[in-house]
């Protein structure tokens, strides 16, 4: 079971757009996935977008993931959630077909186990007709990319259980999800009720040629897109309104609420000129781009969104950024918590893949990415000798003041990658680290890295002695260490020619 997780064990129903992203971000939270699909291409959508959520994760992200989970294609619905704690449902927007589905899944599932459906806008009481156990059913309706867009909501029915919604949000929580409770079911709940209302506006500006989709596409991330991203609507509009806030933004602007300017009320009709003229228009914005590519992009794009919200307040971060920031923090708690490794030998503290995020122009690791891997190499043994997130928050940590690196070979995508961390020398303020790296299944030698760290004291902002506690762990591996061979490399300046024997 992951550490940060609840559950183990999920299964997904459909993997399209929205169940490879479950599949995805329950994978990549260390859970275990079985998934039933008959559509033939089922396990070829789902690798590239498992391989798109790598990458992504590989730029959001430097904390240590948990070990993946292992991803199982079932031949039918019953053998995929026969053991599932979690059932997440993602067929087409259709009644009928969904209740047969989840019909299926509430006969085969164990009793216990929650049921979520993505649905994108029907009443979870409505899907809960003719079930055996409707108390564990909810809608769990989620935001594409899953893997990258955190938001759920979770809508319970007439005959969903408190337990349900509570068991639910925790999972999610855990996984670095935002689950946010709808008080009362509705169509459609919050977001799509929002979005549904913009796009029929937008629909209708299309077809009365106000302008064409590039443009409408233009307006959105030019300007309010940006607010959105970050303030959502209501806080915006308060900002909006000076310093008298909301209220006087409302009195302000309210008047134009009778004002026709739009035409929600009114239906745009979806004949085959309209499709066509979107359709065409579409095709011209999108410039050749294929859908992978296009996902890659706005993955990117999304990242740094989030990375630059995560940096917002000071560093506390903000929106998604805060909760990104919150989710590390738990990575980096059961990172150090892990069973600690023995210390005769040089320290294996971590293990990880060469993403797709890391790849150069040349197609292989790109430089800074080595020295990426040192340092969480650092960080993990940093976490092993006490200096955790509690001793960092007290004021006190270990600072890089010099580095060394050696660039021996090359990394090829997916290739494992594992740091072997050896302790020459230490005292009560220094940390003197030298770190290996080594890359396939032959374990073949790419790279070393030497590092003076420098115990400080933040606050003051001068160097201080560690904590006793943690020179206890220090000297511990420090004095082991000392009976091994000094690496011929240690100490080398950059030039210097490597002797013979090495």
């Amino acid at each position: 079971m992951s550490a940060l997780s609840p559950i183990s064990r999920a299964a997904c129903i459909g993997g399209g757009v929205i169940g490879g992203g479950w599949i995805a971000r329950f994978l990549l939270a260390g859970i275990d996935v079985k998934v039933f699909d008959p559509h033939p291409d089922a396990q070829r959508i789902v690798a590239e977008v498992l391989a798109n959520a790598e990458r992504a994760y590989g730029l959001l992200t430097g904390a240590p993931l948990p070990p993946r989970g292992t991803l199982t294609f079932c031949a039918s619905l019953s053998e995929a959630v026969a053991d599932a704690q979690w059932v997440q449902e993602s067929v087409p927007e259709r009644l009928d077909l969904k209740r047969r589905v989840l019909a299926e899944i509430d006969v085969g599932a164990p009793p216990e186990a929650l049921l979520g459906s993505s649905t994108s806008g029907l009443k979870p009481t409505d899907l809960q007709e003719g079930l055996a156990h409707p108390g564990r059913l909810f809608v769990a309706h989620p935001y594409n990319p899953v893997y990258l867009l955190p938001l759920v909501e979770i809508v319970g029915g007439a005959q969903t259980v408190p337990a349900t919604i509570a068991q639910a949000k925790a999972v999610l929580d855990a996984i670095g999800m935002k689950g946010v409770v709808i008080a009362r079911e509705i169509e459609a709940f919050v977001g799509d009720r929002l979005l549904e209302a913009l796009w029929r506006e937008a629909l209708w500006l299309i077809k009365d040629d106000i302008c064409d989709v590039e443009t409408l596409d233009d307006v959105i991330r030019y300007s309010f897109g940006l607010r959105w991203a970050q303030m959502g609507l209501f806080q915006t509009y308060r900002i909006a309104g000076g310093e008298a806030g909301m209220r006087h933004f409302l009195a302000q602007f309210g008047p134009c609420l009778q004002w026709p300017w739009t035409k929600l009320t009114d239906v745009v009709d979806l004949d085959d000129a309209l499709v066509e003229k979107i359709g065409a228009q579409s095709d011209a914005q999108a410039g050749g781009l294929k859908i992978r590519e296009l996902e890659r992009i706005r993955d990117e794009n999304l990242v740094g969104i989030v990375q630059a919200l995560k940096a917002g307040r000071g560093g506390e971060g903000w929106g998604a950024g805060k909760l990104l920031k919150d989710f590390e923090q738990k990575l980096m708690a059961q990172a150090g918590g892990a069973a600690a490794p023995g210390i005769a030998s040089p320290l294996v503290l971590l293990e990880t893949r060469v993403s797709p995020a890391w790849i150069d122009y040349n197609g292989h690791m790109t430089e800074h990415r080595y020295l990426q891997v040192f340092g969480d190499a650092s960080d993990a043994l940093l976490r092993r000798i006490g200096v955790d997130l509690a001793y960092v928050e007290a004021g006190h940590s270990y600072y890089t003041v010099e580095t060394h690196l050696r660039h021996l070979d090359e990394a090829k995508l997916g290739e494992a990658l594992v740091v072997t961390t050896q302790v020459l020398a230490s005292d009560e303020k220094r940390l003197h680290l030298f770190h290996r790296l080594f890359a396939g299944s032959e374990r073949r030698e790419i790279a070393t890295g030497e590092h003076m760290l420098l115990h400080v004291d933040a606050k003051a902002g001068r160097a201080a002695p560690a904590a006793a506690h943690v020179l206890a762990k220090v000297n511990a591996i420090a004095d082991a260490h000392a009976a091994m061979a000094r690496p011929d490399a240690a100490g080398r300046a950059i030039g210097q020619k490597v002797s013979a024997a090495a």
